[in-house]
């Protein structure tokens, strides 16, 4: 599970398993993970963070999103 951004407290990775399924990208902070898809941007689980947190993420994957997609699709298409 390749860890492919870390911002603050947030690590942003995906599984190898992951790659049948479209772009996404997950996010763990200590006990709390979400999920959200990459095209577009928008949440798919939120794993106990709340909202004001969960709207952080959506943000920080707007800022990066073209990175994500890249290392999703070098990862698996690879």
């Amino acid at each position: 599970m390749p860890t492919v951004l870390q911002v603050g407290p947030y690590r942003f990775f995906f599984y190898a398993t992951d790659c049948p399924e479209p772009p996404h990208i997950h996010i763990q902070r200590e006990n709390k993970k979400a999920k959200f898809w990459l095209s577009p941007v928008r949440l798919q689980s939120s794993g106990g963070f709340n909202t004001h947190e969960i709207n952080r993420l959506q943000k920080i994957i707007e800022e990066y999103a073209e990175k994500l997609l890249e290392e999703w699709n070098e990862y698996c298409h690879d």
